[in-house]
């Protein structure tokens, strides 16, 4: 790990985000892939198209992969830049195949997963999609959330990397029309194979189509150290 924890952990504060090369060698991004690979992908929490291969609460179909993902390494960063007490709350794998022809808007991560709907005040916006539901939670709640996402693939602006807007979480709740887009700036988020994204779930982000016929497969994860009220329980607490 070239970047130390104390200008990662600067960057997330004051950036939204950070990156992080070869957090993973090239043999365990193969053993990774492979165990993949290998999955019944006939479940409900499999998305198949020709644009988009995704499997939701990923660490939960495929519990045989937390050995391989949470090597020491991997350990060590998360705790030096999150702090102690955060678990999974949230787990997708996403293969961006190709073929695909499609973007993502910009947009923040205003959600989370949980097991059940219940009537509290705050938790707002409810939506069910292949079996989860999700909630808009109290922006406190939000805040003390972190995003990594494990890149198997080298990604840059050509297949579909993500753009995001250096500081935009610092503004609470932020809804894109709302932007002159003349004044912010814009950076694209590329990683090599093996490398690492933490970011914010506040944080502007989007990306564009694949152009050049590559492959983008990204192991996508949420955090957080905090409790939900009593009667709703996070949908995976790893």
């Amino acid at each position: 790990m070239t970047k130390n924890y104390i200008t990662a952990k600067s960057e997330i504060s004051n950036r939204g985000f950070t990156t992080i090369p070869d957090v993973f060698g090239e043999e365990e991004i193969e053993n990774i892939v492979h165990a993949i690979d290998a999955v019944d992908t006939s479940g409900n929490t499999f998305r198949k198209s020709n644009d988009l291969f995704a499997i939701r609460q990923f660490l939960k179909v495929l519990p045989e992969l937390k050995n391989l993902i949470f090597t020491e390494n991997l350990r060590i960063i998360l705790e030096e830049i999150m702090g102690p007490g955060y678990f999974v709350t949230k787990s997708i794998y996403f293969d961006k195949p190709p073929q695909s022809n499609w973007f993502v808007p910009y947009h923040q991560d205003l959600t989370i997963s949980v097991d059940k709907k219940v009537a509290l005040e705050g938790y707002e916006k409810w939506t069910l999609k292949q079996d989860q539901l999700a909630v808009q939670p109290p922006i406190d709640i939000l805040e003390d959330c972190y995003t990594i996402r494990i890149h198997l693939d080298d990604t840059d602006e050509h297949n579909g990397a993500l753009k995001v807007i250096p500081g935009s979480h610092l503004n609470k709740i932020s809804r894109p029309e709302n932007i002159d887009w003349q004044t912010v700036e814009e950076q694209i988020c590329s990683v090599s194979k093996g490398g690492l994204m933490v970011m914010k779930p506040l944080l502007l982000h989007s990306s564009n189509r694949t152009t050049n016929g590559k492959r983008r497969r990204v192991i996508h994860i949420e955090f957080c150290n905090k409790a939900l009220p009593e009667g709703l329980e996070w949908a995976e607490n790893i």
